[in-house]
Order: structure tokens, then sequence, then C-alpha cells
């Protein structure tokens, strides 16, 4: 099975093994993601195995599906992490730019999430995020990357701050995304699918909306579409607090991320200017006096 060749790799899976049509790339950032007919083919990045369990995402794809948000699991190589799934016919893979334009995207997207976050399925990984930053920045530590000025004082406040107000009421853990890069949804027009479940945990749901609102570069009217949809009515100040305040920490978080990508020397985009903005625009959040605000709000519960 070759680690570069499509046409290969389907030839090393029964279920692929006869396709003789085209190949289609499909994208994707760190991974290598095809269309052959009805199926879609997903081959890992170079370096994903560093900080991506297989077996957790193998176990989070499965359930996933089962809820009903994402494709139907056909085959998956827990050693290589090379994927099968269903190809969704008639669906737009998902930017902040179809977000915009497509009437009703930002709804469908809080939907599949209150749709898996209400599934009842059961996660193996716990994604927490001080102790993601911690295992990412145990990563960079044996690669040649400079961290941005000042990010261990950002996680330093953030650690005293908000991981003290979000511990004081915490919500019951549900099975999440977690990365909800825009790419990883694709919308029919009236479902939206969600798919790569790489970093899925059990998690605090409040993480997904806040971090799809980042990704998206969701306006106000946007974000309380994905909202509304979400809850069916207007949330709390507590609830509303969290979903702020992950907004800040998705780009504390996926600064490191870029870090990474930019150390393995992926090609995918400009990694050093990706991590920077990321972190700028975390920093001039927590700075505001309304994210005290919702920092206090979610304290108080």
């Amino acid at each position: 099975m070759s680690d570069d060749d499509p046409a290969m790799t389907a030839a090393g899976i029964p279920l692929l093994a006869g396709f003789g049509g085209p190949v289609e790339r499909l994208g994707g950032l760190t991974n290598r993601v095809y269309r052959l007919g009805g199926h879609c083919l997903r081959m890992p990045g170079k370096g994903t195995e560093e900080y991506i369990n297989r077996a957790n995402e193998a176990v989070a794809a499965r359930e996933a599906a089962k809820a009903g948000v994402s494709p139907e699991v056909l085959y998956f190589d827990a050693r290589t992490g090379v994927m099968v799934t269903r190809f969704v016919d008639g669906a737009e893979t998902m930017s902040p730019e179809t977000f915009r334009l497509r009437a009703g995207a930002p709804g469908r997207a809080g939907q599949a999430f209150r749709k898996l976050h209400d599934s009842g399925a059961v996660f193996p990984f716990r994604f927490e995020l001080f102790a993601m930053i911690d295992g990412y920045l145990k990563v960079l530590s044996t690669k040649d990357v400079a961290l941005p000025d000042g990010y261990h004082d950002v996680v330093r406040e953030a650690d005293q701050s908000v991981r003290a107000a979000l511990a004081a009421h915490e919500l019951p853990l549900a099975a999440c995304h977690c990365d909800p890069l825009c790419e990883n949804f694709l919308d029919t027009g009236d479902r939206m699918w969600i798919v790569d479940w790489e970093y899925a945990g059990m998690n605090d749901p409040m993480w997904d909306l806040g971090d799809l609102s980042v990704e998206a570069k969701f306006d106000t009217s946007q974000e309380e579409e994905m909202i509304r949809a979400y809850f069916g009515c207007e949330p709390g100040a507590s609830e509303r607090g969290r979903i702020v305040i992950y907004k800040a920490m998705c780009d504390l978080l996926w600064t490191l991320w870029g870090l990474i990508q930019l150390a393995n020397a992926n090609p995918a985009d400009d990694f050093w200017a990706y991590a920077n903005g990321r972190f700028s625009r975390c920093k001039a959040m927590m700075e505001t006096a309304a994210f005290s605000g919702h920092v206090a709000a979610v304290a108080k519960g």
C-alpha cells in the first residue's frame, strides 16, 4: 500500500480494489481526501501520527455515523489511519464564504451539533483544553520552531481565570467534534453532515459552537442563527459566556497546531502566519472588558 498514491492505496483495500474510475482530489489541510465513485478515501498527512490516536478516531467516526451526523464508515485501518466512508452526493463542502451565502447553513450546523451532543454517543477520548495545550507544547519541544512572543504568559492567565470559571459549574460532557473547520461540514441544503473525527472526544458541548463561529468567521447574525437553532430558545448568560470563552481558547490551542504543521513542513498553508494570526486574535479578545464579563458570568453559573 502506497503512502502517496491513492490508486495504489485503494488497490490494497478489498472494498475499492476493483475501482477503475477517476480519482478526484477533494482537499484537506493535513490529510489527503479523494472521491472514488460512491466512496471517499482519506489518507493521513505526514506527521499526524505524532498527535492523532487513530483507534480513538475510528470509534468516534463510527459513533457519529450511528448518531446520523456523519457518513457511514466502510473501512478503517487503525494502524495507518486510512479510512473509507460513503460519499455524500449533492453536498457542498463548506467554507466561510459558503456559510455566508447558503441560506440557513449556520442553523443547520447548529442542528447537527445538537443531534450529536444529544445522541448519547460515547467517545473514548476526553478532549481537555489545557491537557491538549500541554501535549502540543511537548510535541513542539522536540522541534525547531519558536512560540509567538508571550504565548506562555497568555496560557498562564487563561489557566488562572478561564480554567477556574469553567470548573465552577461544569456542564455534563457530551460527544463533540472538537475541530469544526468549515471544510469538515458538508451541506446538502436541507441537512448538514460533519466529517473528520480526528480530534473528537467527550467535551463541553459549547466548545463546538464557539470554535465553529471562529472558523467560519460568523458575524453576529450568523452566530445567533447557529445558537438559536442549537438551543431552540434564548440561552442563558453562562452558556453564552462559554461560547465566547471557547472562541478565544480555540485560537490559543490551534496556534500550537499551526506551529506543528510548520515544523512538519506542511505545504498547505503559511502556518507561521496562521499561528501568529490566531494567537493575536486570542489575546485581543481576552483583553476586552466584554470577555471579562463573560468569564464572570460563567463563574457565576
